[in-house]
């Protein structure tokens, strides 16, 4: 199928692309509107070694998923929940919270999602504090020069929209909308594949010219004019 075909069947189907298209971005649109908010706290830990030596901070850096565990805890989320003083239970505030680690940066990352962006900030900030000043605590008794030093690189958290986005989903909803609406026009032009509809279609099927045509129902066949002669017969 040459260029001229694609063209052709945007110029006769392309209106049920955008159709799709505009149809699934309003959805989105309107599925975002009625979403509850969540906002989303990020509190950032630094762990890096006492000294700038390759050994010591492979380890600091294979230490970060240790640590990642520790914090991502029944044990560590009660301890939040006792220090910031929240109406929730353990299983609920690890439902809030995804711990992970970003080793080239040597930095342990805390996100917290909740409704209330107050109580993100909190759940973020309290977690973060606890586990700084365990590690504190515990290489405080070590050697100085194997140290991981562990501190917050941040003490002010915000706590942004993290969702919905109204914008963002009406886009996604219209990218998506338009992948569909091309489907569907694939589709209709793979069942019309089969139909001979026009002269130049027959031609370009068979290799044989079209000689007549039989025209569509309700159309008058054109009939030779008053006067003429017709070949072989009658006026």
């Amino acid at each position: 199928m040459d260029l001229r075909a694609y063209l052709d069947i945007l110029r006769r189907r392309g209106w049920i692309i955008i159709a799709v298209a505009v149809i699934a971005a309003i959805a989105a649109l309107g599925i975002s509107f009625v979403q509850t908010k969540t906002y989303r706290a990020t509190a950032r830990i630094s762990a890096v070694p006492a000294r700038p030596d390759w050994g010591l901070g492979n380890s600091a850096k294979d230490l970060l998923r240790n640590f990642v565990n520790n914090i991502n805890t029944h044990d560590m989320a009660n301890r939040v929940i006792a220090r910031a003083q929240l109406d929730m239970n353990s299983y609920d505030l690890l439902a809030k919270i995804t711990v992970s680690a970003e080793p080239e940066n040597f930095i342990i990352r805390v996100d917290a999602k909740d409704r209330d962006p107050e109580v993100a900030k909190r759940i973020a900030k309290t977690m973060a504090d606890l586990f700084v000043d365990d590690r504190v605590a515990y290489y405080n008794t070590q050697d100085k020069n194997n140290r991981i030093e562990v501190k917050l690189v941040d003490s002010v958290i915000d706590a942004p929209l993290y969702q919905p986005k109204p914008l963002t989903n009406a886009a996604a909803g219209g990218v998506l909308g338009a992948l569909i609406g091309a489907l569907i026009v694939l589709a209709l032009e793979w069942m019309a594949a089969d139909i001979l509809a026009t002269p130049a279609t027959v031609e370009r099927t068979t290799g044989l010219p079209v000689l007549a045509a039989i025209p569509p129902a309700g159309r008058k066949a054109t009939s030779a004019r008053p006067g003429k002669k017709i070949p072989g017969g009658a006026r």
